[in-house]
């Protein structure tokens, strides 16, 4: 078709065109349906299929990470109860108020077995905190690195909780029985199980 003819043509008298000419005008009318179609209705349905897909594999992920955990649900409640007996056996080291008497005889009788002479064995007022309150107890005595060492360690081994705390070691005067000794100041800390009731007045 002699395009310089488009010029001639009647577009009040499509039906009077030449055959390549109309087949040419339907050719474009329906590249310009089709366009419009995409643009107003097929890309939005791509941009809703997109969000679709994205969130499919959303849940997917979720799925998978439920499906794992359902899995190993077993061993979640096997690990819980193991953390409870092992909480339950912390708290069983925890003195309760008729057993702190014994447990400051028991340090202060550990240090006296490591050869130690005690200076100042004085237990501080409570400290309360959440389940437990904390029982400081300041300490000074005398002796050699040796009977520190065997203090340290026996008050280590005892039965119920004891931290040491500020540890600090200086030379003894001189005088009858001091010479070539020692003295060593320290906190040792020891942990009392609070009752629900006075678990409730330090959360206060």
């Amino acid at each position: 078709m002699d395009l310089n003819r488009l010029n001639e043509l009647d577009f009040s008298n499509i039906h009077a065109w030449p055959l390549p000419a109309r087949i040419f005008v339907i050719i474009l009318v329906a590249a310009a349906v089709t366009f419009l179609g995409y643009w107003f209705d097929i890309k939005d349905q791509q941009a809703q299929l997109q969000k679709v897909e994205r969130e499919e594999q959303d849940l997917k992920s979720q799925f998978e990470s439920k499906a794992a955990k359902a899995a190993n649900l077993e061993a979640y409640k096997q690990q819980l109860e193991e953390m409870r007996q092992s909480f339950g056996t912390m708290l069983r080291q925890l003195p309760n108020k008729t057993e702190v008497a014994e447990l400051l005889v028991d340090v202060s009788q550990t240090g006296l077995a490591s050869g130690l002479e005690f200076e100042l064995f004085k237990p501080e007022s409570e400290i309360p905190k959440d389940f437990y309150a904390e029982l400081p107890i300041s300490i000074r005595v005398r002796g050699s690195y040796h009977e520190f060492g065997n203090f340290v360690s026996g008050v280590a081994a005892l039965p119920r909780i004891v931290t040491i705390h500020d540890i600090g070691i200086t030379p003894g005067k001189d005088g009858d029985n001091a010479q070539g000794e020692l003295v060593m100041e320290l906190t040792a800390k020891t942990y009392r199980y609070l009752d629900e009731d006075e678990s409730e007045e330090a959360g206060q």
